[in-house]
């Protein structure tokens, strides 16, 4: 179990009240315990919970299917398992958690995750408790980033920023949109990630659509290309997008092009700790008006373990307040993402980075490539080619 995850929790718990938490998403599973079951994002009925109690006491909830992969992962933490075929898991639940002293504790649990059926059964199997939501809890601590999550976010940031510039110059005119994600994800995993989330590769005409996987349009000179993936560790994910040019950039592009970059490190120097993140937004969408380019509802997200977290960038609510605004903090780690998905001239475009917020201003973390420029297909098959020949 991770330490620093527990001290933040048991200081909100001091501060709230409360006499435990229960992480029961795969994401805060994750968050507490530093892994993901295998199986709780795929099957919702396999329950896998932490359970930290405000004195520190640790305790994992899981289903047995998982129970080898629990118990090598966290060999010294007391675990209760539970049978998918023939128990209840919400009465297997409650009686661990008399066993704990939470029999009418007050309880914070995931009311946004746990099925509503679920947890009429688990107040019915523990009378005397009293329910609270988790899950705004766990949304502000992960907001601050540990030291840890720092360096994962960095790593991650790196190889899905290497993985794309690579794919990208591994391809050229006649290739196809799948060879983009064969490159791809061949990539992501030998620079180091577990897996992968959201690979979004959309050319020429299908730039312009927000998230769209592979096809096999066959990639023609001319064209703009839309590269996107989360590299995942631990649960953990960063977000990279990358635009590039197949041979040379259509009519427009190097124009619009130039003004995202402009945005992007407008937006760098904004945000700082205590600058407003409505503001910013706001400074972007000026911005690109003054290039008559549509708006977006948000311009940048917290991220972590999920792939768009509080606070956001834009007119979205932080924390579910509808019109909201919240200060940037130090040691946030943000996904940016300057964007036009359609320009008007046939081509959507984007420039998705990670962004640490240090004490003086910020760190850009998916550093490989340089987007000062539209990237451009094929030049590591060029580089190959002069090689050979010389």
């Amino acid at each position: 179990m991770r330490a620093e995850i527990i001290e933040k929790q048991t200081a909100a718990m001091r501060e709230n009240g409360l006499d435990a938490i229960i992480s029961c998403s795969p994401e805060n599973f994750a968050y507490v315990s530093g892994f993901v079951v295998p199986s709780q994002p795929l099957i919702r009925h396999r329950h896998a919970m932490a359970i930290v109690t405000a004195d520190g006491t640790k305790a994992l909830f899981g289903v047995d299917m998982e129970a080898s992969t629990i118990r090598r992962k966290q060999p010294e933490v007391p675990t209760r398992i539970w049978a998918e075929f023939s128990d209840d898991p919400m009465v297997v639940l409650a009686d661990q958690l008399n066993e704990l002293g939470l029999g009418s504790a007050r309880i914070a649990i995931e009311m946004d995750y746990l099925p509503a059926g679920d947890l009429m059964r688990l107040q019915a199997a523990l009378p005397d408790a009293r329910f609270a939501p988790a899950e705004g809890i766990l949304a502000r601590l992960r907001q601050i980033k540990t030291p840890g999550e720092i360096a994962l976010l960095r790593k991650l940031s790196r190889i899905a920023d290497q993985a794309i510039y690579d794919a990208l110059a591994s391809v050229d005119e006649g290739d196809s949109e799948m060879d983009i994600a064969g490159h791809l994800t061949r990539n992501v995993y030998s620079l180091g990630a577990e897996h992968f989330k959201l690979l979004i590769v959309a050319t020429g005409e299908r730039s312009v659509l927000p998230n769209v996987g592979p096809s096999d349009r066959v990639l023609k000179r001319g064209d703009v290309c839309r590269v996107e993936i989360f590299s995942v560790i631990d649960g953990y994910q960063a977000g990279v997008c990358r635009t590039a040019v197949v041979g040379q950039a259509p009519d427009h592009a190097d124009d619009i092009w130039s003004h995202l970059v402009d945005c992007k490190y407008e937006i760098m120097d904004k945000v700082r700790p205590g600058a407003s993140c409505r503001a910013i937004y706001d400074s972007f969408i000026a911005k690109l008006s003054q290039m008559n380019l549509p708006p977006i509802s948000f311009v940048g997200h917290g991220i972590g373990l999920h792939l768009h977290e509080d606070p956001y960038l834009g007119l979205t609510p932080v924390l579910g307040k509808p019109g909201s605004d919240a200060p940037i903090e130090e040691n946030m780690v943000l996904g940016f993402e300057p964007l036009c998905y359609d320009t008007g001239h046939g081509f959507g475009m984007q420039n998705k980075d990670m962004l640490l917020v240090t004490a003086k201003g910020s760190e850009l973390l998916s550093d490989y490539s340089n987007t000062d420029r539209l990237i451009v297909c094929g030049q590591g098959r060029q580089q190959a080619q002069s090689r050979s020949i010389a």
